[in-house]
C-alpha cells in the first residue's frame, strides 16, 4: 500500500509539473499578438503614460491636452474605458468616431460621452493620419473591453475555480507526500550520521559531539524540506492568482519576486560570510562589555558602592547614556561590514535619514540635552512638588524629552525639557528630603496700628499650631514685613514636612486665622475702612460677639463759633 501511495504521489507531481508550463503557455497564448502598427502606437512607457486595462497596455499617451497633463489624460481615458467595460448594457460596437467641427480632428464617443480626442500633437507624435490613428485606437479599446468582459464571465470564472480546486488538491497531496516521505527518511539518516561521524575533539575536550552534529544535519534537512514546500507554494500561488483577472498581475510577478529575493539573499550570504564573522565578534564584545559595567552602576544605585560626588539617582541615567554610546560605537564599527554598505542605495538612504534627522530633530535634541542637564543638576525627582512658571504640581514622570506634572486638580501638564532650562524651577520637596529642613509656608495679613502687635503675633502663632500638617517644632513665627500708611503687614511663617498638601494646609491655616482673630476681637478688614468708619456694626461674626453687643453711635462734637453759641 505504501508503494502504491508513493507511486500515486509521484504521478501527481509529474502531472503538475507537466501541466504547469502548459497552463502558463495557454495564458500567454490568450494574449493577442501585437502588430507593428500597435507597437508603433504603444511606444515606450518611458516616453509617455500607458492606458492599462487588466495589466495590459492598450496604448501610450505622450502629450497632454488643454490643462490636462499626459498623465492626467491617460488616467481619465483609463477610467472611461473601465466604466464602459463594467456596463454590460453598452456594446463596444457603440463606440464611434466623430469629427470635431472646430478643428476637423476625430474623437471617440459612446452614448453621447466623449472617450478621447485625437489632437494635432498626437498625429505628429505617431506620424499617422488622424482617421487611421483613431481607427487603431478604437480597435484596441474594443478588444480590451471584450477581453475585460470575457475574463469576468461566469463560465470563465467557474473554469478558473475548477483549476484552483485541482491545483489546491495537488498542492496538498504533494506537500503531504513530502512531509510523510521526509518523516520516514530523516530519522535513519540522522542515526547514520550520529553513528558514523565522530565529534570534534581537541585533545581531551569535546567541542561538538556527534549527537549535536546529527541534530544540526537534521535541522538542515528540515530547512531544505521547508524551502521545497515554500517553492511549491509559490508556484501554486502564482498559478492560482493568474487565473483571475483581479489578481492576474500579482500572480505573474510573485514567483519572479520570490526567485529574485532568494538569489539575492543567498548570494549576499555567501559573499559576506567573512563579514558575518567580524560582526559576530563585535556583537560578542559589545554584549559582554555591557554585562560587565551593569553591576557597577547597580551597586551605586543600591548604595552598596559609594563614590563621593556621584549620587545614586545618577546611576541609572548614566548607565543608559553609556549603553547608548557603546551600542552606537559598535554600530559604527559594524556598519562597513554590512551587506550593501557601499551601494548607492544604502548611502542614499543614510544621507536621507541624516537630513531628516538634522531637519526634524532640532527641538528633540534640545529636549534630550535639557533632560540630561536636569538629571545631573538634580533639580527635582519623581514625586517632588515643584513650581514652573504658573504650573504647580507633583512630578509624575521624567524622561529625556519631557517632564509630566500632575496639578492639585489632577491635570497632567507636559513640559518640554528645553523650556525648563530657561525657566526657574521651584522645588518644595528637596529641602526636607535631602537636608531635613522642613518647608516654610508663608501668608500675610494687614491690620491697623490700633492693634497691639504682640496680640497679633500670639493669635497668628496659635492659628498655625492648630493647623494640620504644621509642625510645632520648629515653632511658627511672625515677621512684620512693612509699616505702611494705614496698616502693618504681618507675615506668618510655619513649618511643614508635607509639601504635597500645600493647598489644604493653606486653606486650613486661613480658616484658623479667621477663627482665632474673631475669638480675640481682631477685625480682618480693610484698614482704610476701619480708620474712617464711625457708628458702624463690627465685621466680626455675631457668634463671636457678646449677647449685649450694641453697634456704637455716631460721635458728634460741638463747635464753638466764638460768640458762646454752638
Amino acid at each position: 500500500m505504501k508503494k502504491i501511495g508513493y507511486a500515486f504521489l509521484t504521478f501527481i507531481l509529474i502531472i503538475l509539473l507537466t501541466l504547469t508550463p502548459s497552463l502558463f503557455g495557454i495564458a500567454q497564448h490568450q494574449t493577442p499578438p501585437v502588430t507593428e502598427q500597435q507597437e508603433k502606437i504603444a511606444g515606450n512607457k518611458i516616453d509617455g503614460f500607458p492606458v492599462i486595462i487588466d495589466d495590459k497596455t492598450i496604448f501610450i499617451v505622450r502629450r497632454g491636452i488643454g490643462a490636462f497633463s499626459a498623465q492626467e489624460r491617460a488616467e481619465a481615458i483609463t477610467k472611461e474605458i473601465k466604466e464602459i467595460a463594467k456596463n454590460d448594457l453598452l456594446s463596444p460596437n457603440q463606440i464611434t468616431i466623430e469629427t470635431d467641427p472646430n478643428d476637423n480632428y476625430p474623437y471617440l464617443t459612446i452614448d453621447g460621452n466623449a472617450i478621447l480626442s485625437i489632437t494635432a500633437q498626437d498625429v505628429k507624435e505617431y506620424n499617422a493620419k488622424p482617421e487611421e490613428l483613431a481607427k487603431e485606437v478604437l480597435e484596441k479599446i474594443q478588444l480590451a473591453i471584450l477581453d475585460y468582459r470575457k475574463a469576468r464571465r461566469p463560465q470563465q470564472l467557474l473554469k478558473s475555480v475548477i483549476f484552483t480546486l485541482l491545483a489546491t488538491f495537488a498542492f496538498i497531496i504533494i506537500s503531504f507526500g513530502i512531509i510523510k516521505f521526509s518523516g520516514k527518511v530523516f530519522p535513519p539518516v540522522r542515526n547514520w550520521i550520529e553513528n558514523r561521524l565522530p565529534g570534534i575533539i581537541i585533545q581531551n575536550f569535546e567541542i561538538v559531539s556527534s549527537h549535536k552534529i546529527s541534530i544540526l544535519c537534521l535541522r538542515i534537512m528540515q530547512s531544505i524540506r521547508l524551502l521545497i514546500i515554500l517553492t511549491i507554494l509559490y508556484i501554486y500561488l502564482s498559478f492560482v492568482l493568474s487565473l483571475f483577472p483581479w489578481t492576474k498581475a500579482l500572480g505573474q510577478s510573485i514567483f519572479d519576486y520570490f526567485v529574485g529575493a532568494i538569489a539575492l539573499v543567498f548570494g549576499g550570504i555567501i559573499q559576506y560570510l567573512p563579514n558575518v564573522f567580524i560582526i559576530a565578534v563585535i556583537i560578542f564584545v559589545t554584549y559582554y562589555t555591557i554585562r560587565l559595567i551593569k553591576p557597577f552602576f547597580t551597586a551605586i544605585e543600591r548604595e552598596t558602592l559609594v563614590i563621593p560626588g556621584f549620587y545614586p539617582d545618577w546611576a541609572q541615567p548614566t548607565y543608559n547614556i553609556i549603553l547608548v554610546l557603546i551600542i552606537a560605537l559598535a554600530a559604527i564599527i559594524a556598519f562597513p561590514y554590512l551587506p550593501g554598505f557601499n551601494s548607492p542605495a544604502f548611502q542614499g538612504i543614510s544621507v536621507f535619514i541624516g537630513i531628516l534627522f538634522s531637519l526634524g530633530s532640532t527641538s528633540a535634541i534640545a529636549n534630550v540635552v535639557g533632560g540630561i542637564i536636569l538629571i545631573y543638576t538634580r533639580s527635582f525627582q519623581v514625586g517632588d512638588r515643584i513650581q514652573i512658571g504658573d504650573v504647580i504640581g507633583d512630578v509624575v514622570e521624567k524622561t529625556l524629552l519631557v517632564v509630566r506634572v500632575r496639578t492639585p486638580t489632577n491635570k497632567i501638564i507636559t513640559i518640554p525639557n528645553s523650556s525648563l532650562l530657561s525657566s526657574n524651577v521651584i522645588n518644595f520637596s528637596v529641602s526636607f528630603r535631602e537636608f531635613k529642613n522642613p518647608l516654610i509656608l508663608q501668608t500675610t495679613i494687614t491690620l491697623g496700628y490700633d492693634l497691639p502687635w504682640r496680640k497679633v503675633h500670639d493669635t497668628l502663632t496659635k492659628a498655625a499650631i492648630e493647623t494640620q500638617y504644621i509642625l510645632k517644632e520648629p515653632a511658627p513665627f511672625v515677621l512684620q514685613t512693612s509699616l505702611d500708611d494705614f496698616y502693618v503687614s504681618y507675615q506668618l511663617n510655619a513649618y511643614t514636612d508635607k509639601p504635597s498638601w500645600m493647598m489644604i494646609i493653606y486653606s486650613q491655616l486661613h480658616q484658623n486665622i479667621q477663627d482665632k482673630c474673631n475669638e480675640v476681637g481682631i477685625e480682618i478688614m480693610s484698614p482704610h475702612y476701619s480708620t474712617l468708619r464711625d457708628g458702624n456694626q463690627t465685621t466680626i461674626p455675631e457668634n463671636y460677639l457678646p449677647s449685649d453687643y450694641v453697634a456704637p453711635p455716631f460721635r458728634v462734637q460741638a463747635l464753638n463759633n466764638g460768640e458762646g453759641k454752638s
